[in-house]
């Protein structure tokens, strides 16, 4: 993964780096099981492995391979030889001494990606700091997410009555205001993202009188490697209560269960009573680009009804995308292309109907939050791949789709208008 050079400067390979990272490479096997390999994100952070079969993670606990090395296993259910499943070890905080406060930015109500690299990075923190330190994360608005305990919350406030609804960054900093006065926190940390958690902590940095630090990609106790000109260079400081971090400022929080015991908040005053939150303004899904499309429907070579593929997009508010195969074959235009040859998605949802994945494709998927495949070949790469499969005749399925979505808006029109009277 890396060598020497001979003044021993130790030297990166970023295409075995990039091998590495890439399952479906013919070389992957190769790079990825090698003892010494180093995969190293976008930040220069250090990444670990742990799909490797016999990766010891930081609690002692064995990665085991359930499907005995048969990939093809995961549609035919547990096999009688796999193992069972691991309890975590359960992490306790009793009668905490201090608190790190992480505020995630909870987008679609459930922690993100960037936000788990925050709140390991609060634990990181923790253990520099002599006492008995807890995580206290502060969530605004309705919650969707299951799993705090994994990703490392000690304590929970869940601020999720109306007034913290929308758009309400001057109720919402009151609300972090009373945190300060409550708790008294040693730490701050936001994510530094477009998703609210700049502006956010912007806000809390004016109110309390603290110099943030932004864009951090290291930190420790001590001092925080901001990135700055653009990500051309690092800036070096004293490390400030308040921090907003960048994607991938530490590893996330790995083999253990948190508490995540709830912790409640004198009732905060409406600041700007006549303010409210109207939504979003309604947008054509198909005016927005593949590159900025937060859902995408894609169709492939199991595409037959496209009236029916275009309905099914419009329904349900999806940016319409395509493979290479579909495009080459004149149904959908070149700039609606997913993948290496054409545009490079980054959607939170990605949900991929008859496309089987040749690499070109699932490299312009690679950031993609979640996949969701549509496929009646079950050991396609698209699926192995995907968080969710549905194994099936795409024209049923999707058939069977619209119908719930016609139906779960028409329940929600029923319900706005019993509300009204």
């Amino acid at each position: 993964m890396s060598d020497h050079n001979s003044n021993d400067v130790l030297r990166r390979d970023p295409r075995a780096e990039w091998i590495a990272r890439n399952r479906l490479h013919p070389l992957h096997g190769t790079v990825a099981s090698s003892e010494t390999a180093e995969v190293r994100g976008p930040s220069g952070l250090l990444r670990k492995n742990p799909h490797k079969v016999g990766f010891i993670g930081p609690n002692g606990i064995k990665r085991i391979d359930r499907l005995k090395g048969n990939a093809a296993a995961t549609g035919k259910g547990r096999r009688s030889g796999a193992a069972k499943d691991v309890q975590l070890p359960l992490h306790k905080v009793e009668n905490p001494d201090f608190y790190i406060v992480v505020v995630p930015d909870m987008v679609g109500g459930r922690l993100t990606a960037h936000d788990k690299d925050v709140i390991g990075q609060a634990h990181k923190l923790i253990s520099g700091v002599e006492g008995n330190g807890a995580v206290l994360a502060v969530c605004f608005g309705q919650s969707k997410e299951e799993h705090f305990d994994t990703a490392g919350v000690d304590r929970l406030l869940l601020l999720d009555d109306e007034s913290y609804e929308g758009y309400c960054p001057e109720q919402r900093l009151e609300a972090l205001v009373q945190v300060e006065s409550a708790y008294k926190p040693q730490f701050w940390l936001f994510p530094d993202s477009v998703n609210g958690g700049s502006d956010l902590g912007s806000r809390l940095a004016a109110r309390l009188g603290e110099r943030p630090a932004v864009q951090v990609w290291q930190a420790d106790n001590q001092t925080v490697i901001c990135r700055g000109a653009g990500g051309t260079m690092d800036i070096t400081r004293n490390t400030p209560r308040l921090l907003m971090l960048a994607e991938e400022c530490a590893d996330p929080v790995d083999e253990t269960r948190h508490e995540v015991l709830p912790v409640e908040l004198d009732a905060v005053p409406v600041v700007i009573a006549q303010l409210k939150d109207q939504g979003q303004v309604a947008v054509d899904p198909n005016a927005i680009s593949l590159a900025e499309a937060e859902f995408i429907l894609s169709a492939g070579n199991g595409i037959h009804n496209w009236d029916q593929f275009h309905s099914a997009a419009s329904v349900l508010g999806a940016t319409e995308g395509a493979s290479r195969v579909a495009v080459d074959d004149g149904f959908m235009p070149r700039f609606r292309q997913v993948g290496a040859t054409g545009t490079w998605v980054t959607a939170r949802v990605y949900l991929a109907v008859g496309i089987s994945g040749a690499i070109q494709h699932m490299q312009g998927i690679g950031q993609c939050d979640k996949v969701i495949a549509i496929n009646t070949d079950a050991g396609c790469d698209m699926v192995k791949r995907a968080a969710l499969s549905v194994i099936g005749d795409s024209e049923a399925i999707l058939g069977e789709l619209i119908k719930l979505a016609e139906d779960f808006r028409a329940q929600q029109s029923a319900g706005g208008d019993r509300d009204a009277a």
